[in-house]
């Protein structure tokens, strides 16, 4: 029986991994969505919700912003085959509801590869970055679910159909 060819774009013909080559794909708008969700413990988020989302360390959510902009700026350096990618914008959001913080990454860029990898790397560093800023209050605190919400200008585009909390 004929082994059939991984769908998988990162292995080569012989199931070796291998970056993408881009080169023939069209130059298009991509953008992508992604969210992380953090879960404090309820005397961290009123605490938090008291100070205008300040820790010791200084502004949690000023500072998660600039980590996931950065995060996402230098997602190739940390996901191998990843593209190095000139971004055209990175947007990021923060929520709190309750003792849950929505973080939403936003990034966009006009190229022949998504940005999905870079919107899911802000998303998530954003996130830990909050529980670094909150550690000292308590360890007690949850990353979780981090994931795409949108993408477009690619082959396929895609929406998660949500329930929304």
């Amino acid at each position: 029986m004929a082994k059939s060819r991984s769908r998988l774009t990162h292995l080569d013909a012989a199931n070796r991994p291998t970056m993408v080559d881009v080169g023939d794909k069209a130059v298009t708008r991509r953008e992508a969505v992604a969210e992380a969700w953090v879960l404090l413990p309820p005397n961290v988020a009123r605490e938090l919700a008291g100070t205008g989302h300040r820790t010791k360390k200084g502004p949690v959510f000023d500072t998660a912003v600039i980590a996931g902009v950065q995060a996402a700026k230098r997602t190739h350096d940390l996901i191998p085959f990843c593209h190095p990618l000139p971004l055209d914008s990175i947007k990021l959001e923060f929520e709190a509801r309750g003792n849950r913080i929505r973080i939403t990454c936003s990034v966009a860029v006009e190229h022949r590869t998504g940005v999905e990898m870079e919107a899911l790397t802000g998303a998530s560093v954003a996130a830990l970055t909050v529980y670094d800023m909150c550690k000292a209050l308590s360890h007690d605190i949850v990353i979780g679910p981090v994931r795409l919400m949108a993408k477009s200008g690619g082959r396929r585009d895609f929406r998660r159909r949500t329930v929304r909390k």
